[in-house]
């Protein structure tokens, strides 16, 4: 008989965005000495996706396992130091003593992914061997417009573990890329999800962005506002707002604002500034 997975509630409250949540429920008895190393990774990512940058660069001293070596570099990147970080990241890759590490090849794809650079991202996770990377290659494929190999990439998470939250989780990101009927399937998974687990801005924005494919602005904002309420200053929260209240004629400047302050590197504040500049130079041109 197989023993039972001790961190498979750590695990599932972190892939749904319950990020505290994991923080809270770490403490977990009777594990492994890797097990224990998985949690601490865990936690780690967990105070990154809060944000939480300096206290996870401060607490990963020099002699940690390599996995929390690659989280404390994803902290480093995120915080500003992305030169840095990136010269760290490609030295450990190339060191074949660690470089084969399956959190520092996940890290090594954020971070590429970051970047934009997808190539150099697939180099690192291309060849998967945990369901993070092959859950990671989906959403590289599906930045890259490339559903066909996306779904790929599913197929093997689906052969591992069907049930898996992970694998449920990249089968809804694909379904919203591809569209169509597919939306509906989407919001079904994320409907499975608000049901069974604490609900998250995670599964909250997945149901919203469902929602808006489906013309159903009114309850995508009752959804946003709800995820907002969770987290305010939440980059995907703020944008879907920006593109549900445009939908239904209300203002969205005061969430443009907050998203420029909050995060000002995201790609809608880009294209707001590119559409302003470009307005502004048509402006000129007139006069």
């Amino acid at each position: 008989m197989a023993s039972p997975d001790l961190l498979f509630n750590l695990r599932n409250l972190f892939f749904l965005g319950a990020y505290q949540a994991a923080i809270n429920n770490s403490d977990v008895p009777g594990l492994e000495a890797d097990a224990a190393a998985e949690r601490d990774a865990i936690v780690f990512r967990s105070y990154v996706a809060l944000g939480s940058y300096q206290l996870v660069i401060s607490e990963i001293d020099s002699s940690a396992a390599t996995s929390l070596q690659a989280v404390k570099l994803l902290a480093m990147y995120l915080s500003g130091d992305k030169e840095g970080a990136i010269a760290s990241l490609k030295e450990w890759l190339s060191d074949s003593a660690i470089g084969s590490n399956s959190v520092l090849r996940l890290i090594a794809g954020i971070i590429f992914m970051h970047e934009q650079d997808y190539t150099e991202a697939l180099k690192h996770t291309h060849s998967g061997g945990t369901l993070d990377l092959h859950a990671l290659n989906v959403q590289i494929f599906i930045k890259m417009h490339r559903s066909d190999y996306a779904e790929k990439q599913l197929k093997i998470m689906q052969q591992i573990d069907e049930d898996h939250t992970l694998t449920q989780l990249a089968n809804a990101w694909l379904d919203i890329a591809v569209g169509g009927s597919k939306i509906r399937e989407a919001y079904l998974i994320f409907q499975d999800f608000a049901e069974k687990y604490p609900m998250t801005g995670m599964v909250l924005n997945g149901k919203a962005v469902c929602s808006m494919h489906m013309g159903s602005f009114d309850e995508a904002e009752t959804l946003l506002l709800e995820a907002l309420n969770k987290d305010a200053k939440d980059p995907e929260t703020l944008a879907n707002l920006i593109v549900c209240n445009l939908h239904l004629g209300k203002p969205s400047s005061r969430y443009l604002s907050q998203l420029k302050l909050s995060h000002p590197d995201h790609v809608l504040v880009k294209r707001a500034a590119s559409a302003e500049d470009t307005f502004e130079r048509a402006l000129q041109a007139v006069a």
